[in-house]
């Protein structure tokens, strides 16, 4: 019985992820996440309790996800740019569902702010260690890199409008991720002394 639970948690969650991609918070049906997941509604209130609260669930799977398959490296900033650039292309759904987060649920989840201070230590010894310019904020710095690091997927006919336009040519998508890496190497580089 614990596996059929988990299973229709998991189908649930991931039917809920797209309602909520695509919909966002407000505009979610309840009905269409059951009827997508192959589940009774009623089970969405038994496992979750509402649905702010699935939406809860689905971004803190989301940024786990997105955690494990994206290790945060405060001494390679350029890379992990890069890396979480690679993501978000290939996971466009997840750029409009963090949209609709912003959008609808500007408050930070107590798991990002967690994740957010131990990076921001992170950035903190990077700069100690002389690899991360010491002269910017640790948190401008995080802000930059990920905004850097995002900037593509919104753009208009980018990864993340959806829609019917193709997916960009790998060699678009190569030449913005090269931006994105050069662009956080030169605001981390430290200043070099003059000659």
């Amino acid at each position: 019985m614990a596996r059929d639970s988990s299973a229709t948690k998991a189908r649930l969650l991931d039917a809920a992820f797209s309602e909520f991609a695509a919909y966002g918070i407000a505009g979610a049906r309840v009905d269409r996440i059951a009827e997508n997941a192959q589940a009774n509604k009623r089970l969405i209130y038994v496992y979750y309790g509402n649905k702010e609260q699935l939406f809860d669930a689905v971004l803190q799977r989301a940024l786990e996800t997105g955690s494990e398959s994206v290790p945060f490296d405060a001494e390679d900033l350029p890379g992990y740019a890069g890396a979480v650039f690679d993501h978000f292309a290939a996971h466009p759904d997840l750029t409009r569902l963090v949209q609709w987060k912003q959008l609808e649920r500007p408050e930070t989840p107590e798991l990002v702010a967690q994740s957010y201070r131990a990076k921001l230590e992170a950035v903190e010894r990077a700069q100690a260690a002389g690899l991360v310019d010491p002269g910017l904020d640790p948190a401008d710095v995080l802000t930059l890199v990920m905004g850097l690091a995002q900037a593509w997927t919104g753009e208009v006919g980018g990864p993340a409008t959806g829609g019917p336009a193709a997916p960009w040519p790998a060699e678009r998508l190569a030449r913005h991720r090269e931006a994105v890496v050069e662009s956080v190497r030169r605001l981390i580089r430290p200043p070099q002394p003059e000659a």
